[in-house]
């Protein structure tokens, strides 16, 4: 096998998801019910038997750094590691000044794994990938850089940092942020490739273009809006069809799913996508594991006349005699008798009390919801009360935000 090193960039404050941002890094936040964001690149490294990965974290790191060291914890006998890899000003008296300053201000790490190629992903994205098979591609295509892209309506792809690949299909002819007339694709006019942020690097393409970015002082130091681009006009990219990623297990209707969760109506609607009858995306995919750690809880419990209808209820959560509907309830939660949950997300140890309502809602951990308390209901009351109302119409409440009856 090729030599291989793995980096993950955890550094991003995530303004957007602001409150559940407010004590923790965005690849932190808890999706799923049981899981961090970070755990799917993660694991998609891990099954793809890339076992030496460093993550470069900063902003509000305690709870990442917390959660990578207690749960991805790799055999040292065989030299493998999961690493957490804070910023630490090794090239001059700077923080992270963006993506790819991190890395370069962490060029020890490449340096010491003298790898031959490096992988390099983000860490806030839900979704499944083999990235063995992009390197395979990468290393058949002779680029320097390789891009993975998604395929989007062209519609849609203004969005996005769009992809107009060279007539092969493969090679990239320019990388353009946020096109207002985004290029088609070669094999289908009406589609665009838009970049998912993650990267597969030969080893001394990336330390050249970053020793030459870090000289730039007109650079913003990003990956996508500075690398990638130096690269494309040296005519050394390339880009990877996700559509081609082929993981064990997946089925046609999740194959290619991939979310960036990166506003709290996209977060919240990645949670609905868990839990319809057939799953847009099917976490209960034994043969690609999602892994996280597994607190030691017994299982949840419901009791006579409670109603659970197309929801994720995780372990140690009791629902007493209430009504729960496509929902994603977390570990501790409780529901109060008579209490009705719709379209929510309820973190850990976030407790509903006896007839209230929450709907269409994100409550972050150890939210208190009086008996009787209505949320979600009354857009208007809700911002009354100090809680955040999304562009979309989800009310958030913060970890441990004070709920008056």
């Amino acid at each position: 096998m090729a030599r291989v090193l793995a980096i993950v960039l955890a550094g991003g404050e995530g303004k957007r998801l602001m409150p559940l941002t407010e004590d923790r890094a965005k690849p932190a936040v808890p999706f799923g019910g049981s899981y961090r964001l970070i755990d799917f690149a993660l694991s998609n490294l891990v099954n793809a038997g890339y076992l030496n990965v460093a993550v470069l974290t900063q902003y509000k790191s305690h709870s990442l750094d917390r959660h990578i060291s207690m749960t991805w914890r790799l055999s040292s006998l065989l030299g493998n590691y999961v690493a957490p890899v804070p910023a630490q000003q090794r090239r001059g008296p700077n923080w992270y000044l963006g993506s790819a300053d991190a890395i370069y201000q962490s060029m020890n790490l490449i340096i010491d794994a003298k790898p031959e190629y490096i992988v390099v992903f983000g860490a806030d994205h839900v979704y499944r990938m083999d990235a063995s098979q992009m390197v395979d591609a990468h290393i058949a295509s002779g680029a320097g850089a390789t891009v993975a892209g998604i395929r989007v309506p062209r519609k849609d792809a203004w969005q996005f940092g769009v992809i107009k690949t060279a007539d092969d299909g493969i090679g990239i002819d320019e990388f353009l942020e946020k096109p207002a007339d985004p290029p088609g694709l070669v094999d289908s006019p009406e589609e665009s490739y838009a970049s998912m942020g993650n990267y597969v690097f030969t080893a001394d393409a990336l330390v050249e273009a970053l020793e030459k970015d870090a000289a730039n002082p007109t650079s913003r130091h990003d990956m996508g809006g500075d690398i990638i681009p130096m690269m494309v006009e040296q005519g050394r990219a390339a880009v990877y069809d996700f559509k081609r990623n082929a993981v064990p297990g997946a089925t046609e209707r999740d194959r290619d799913y991939w979310r960036d969760v990166g506003t709290l109506d996209s977060y919240h609607d990645a949670h609905l996508d868990l839990v319809s009858t057939v799953p847009i995306f099917n976490l209960y995919n034994t043969s690609w594991p999602i892994f996280t750690s597994n607190s030691q809880l017994p299982g949840a419990k419901f009791s006579q006349g409670a109603s659970v209808r197309d929801s994720i209820v995780c372990a140690g959560s009791i629902v007493s005699a209430a009504s729960v509907e496509t929902s994603v309830i977390g570990t501790q939660v409780f529901v109060g008798d008579g209490a009705y949950v719709q379209r929510s997300v309820l973190l850990d140890g976030v407790r509903i009390g006896r007839g209230a309502v929450v709907r269409n809602a994100i409550l972050d951990k150890n939210v208190v919801v009086p008996d009787g308390a209505l949320i979600g209901v009354d857009h208007g009351e809700d911002k009354r009360r100090g809680f955040v109302v999304s562009d979309g119409g989800v009310t958030v409440l913060g970890k441990g935000k004070k709920v008056l009856p």
